[in-house]
């Protein structure tokens, strides 16, 4: 699952990739630095399995993992190819949501490509040109479909739907802003449209404005924006990350106290970043390893086990499922089986996230 980091030249978002990947991205002071895409596969932090290692000291611990690409800098007229618009647009198709970087601080030093702040015009300058390629796309398609309608009544559905997503891009209202039934969201993913794709913002603010972050004005001005989608936001100082991310653990969790942070900016980004794909982990536990595994939530068992190796889902007969807060909360497997808390799951069992589990199979 790869997960593009967008934003106009100098907002940070070179920065926040190389903080979060540690992949040491080329990141320079003037736009389009960045041209050929960066990518970085990072674990997504995961405290259960801190405890589960303790629980069984295995020889390996293995994290789920998330692929963040590091898309070039955007300009107005990208989607008629100004700047690397062509480029752009190729590159955030490729991926499976968005994660935009907002400029939310002042800095003489740093250039802004527009000359001044103001995050909402920039949310804006991207989403248009995003909108712009969709409405190229859904002309296409209608276009097709109409002269589909005059041979099959069959097309209906389908020029009635591009109509409707066309209308709402012209008014400048992102596809994922809309509602869609079962049949149309079979439709709409075929379009691969890219204003569909779920969008995280980041506002980028300075170690000043960390304090009162959830408040401040610029940040409240991008929350009332993503609200109209249902898009979520994390205010942080990418500079601040990007010192964090150098750190060892204990330097780390040091500095976090001394700012007042429970936690890393970061780790919230890559978490909220992995549920926005809409994936979740179970887990399996043992002395060889303690591991998470990516699944897309709403997956079965036959088709987790799957993850593991596809023998085991054509195989697949049951499956030993605790949950790791019962398991926790016991402190062992054998506490947990005697209070009868590890249950025998068939192959209609929807997994949840931090299931610990055994399958059984034969092939």
């Amino acid at each position: 699952m790869k997960l593009g980091i967008v934003g106009l030249p100098n907002v940070g978002k070179s920065t926040l990739f190389n903080s979060i990947t540690k992949a040491g991205a080329e990141c320079a002071n003037y736009p389009f630095c960045t041209i050929e895409p960066n990518v970085g596969v990072v674990p997504v932090p995961d405290e259960r399995l801190d405890s589960l290692a303790k629980m069984y000291n295995p020889e390996k611990v293995t994290h789920a993992v998330i692929e963040f690409v590091d898309i070039a800098g955007l300009v107005k007229g990208a989607s008629k190819g100004e700047g690397l618009g062509n480029k752009f647009l190729s590159h955030i198709r490729e991926t499976d949501a968005i994660c935009e970087v907002v400029r939310c601080f002042n800095d003489s030093n740093i250039v802004h490509v527009d000359g001044s702040i103001d995050p909402v015009r920039d949310i804006e300058t991207i989403n248009l040109e995003l909108i712009f390629a969709d409405i190229e796309t859904v002309n296409k398609r209608l276009d097709k479909a109409r002269k589909n309608l005059k041979a099959s009544k069959s097309y209906q559905e389908e020029v009635d739907l591009l109509e409707k997503i066309k209308e709402n891009l012209e008014n400048g209202i992102s596809a994922r802003a809309l509602d869609f039934n079962e049949d149309e969201e079979k439709l709409v993913k075929d379009m691969f449209l890219l204003t569909t794709k779920p969008i995280l913002y980041i506002a980028n603010i300075s170690e000043e404005q960390l304090e009162n972050a959830e408040t401040d004005p610029l940040v409240q001005k991008v929350k009332e924006y993503a609200s109209k989608e249902n898009a979520e936001v994390i205010p942080l100082c990418v500079k601040i990350e990007e010192e964090l991310s150098g750190l060892d653990d204990n330097d780390k969790k040091e500095m976090l106290e001394a700012l007042g942070l429970e936690e890393s900016g970061l780790d919230k980004v890559i978490k909220k970043s992995y549920d926005l794909l809409g994936l979740m982990s179970f887990l399996t536990a043992g002395e060889p390893e303690v591991r998470a595994w990516t699944i897309k939530k709403g997956t079965k068992a036959p088709q987790a086990a799957g993850k593991i190796h596809s023998d085991i889902e054509r195989g697949f007969i049951k499956a030993e499922v605790v949950s790791f807060d019962d398991l926790m909360n016991c402190g062992s497997m054998v506490t947990a089986r005697e209070k009868g808390l590890v249950r025998q799951e068939g192959k209609e069992y929807v997994m949840q996230d931090g299931d610990i589990v055994l399958f059984k199979f034969n092939v």
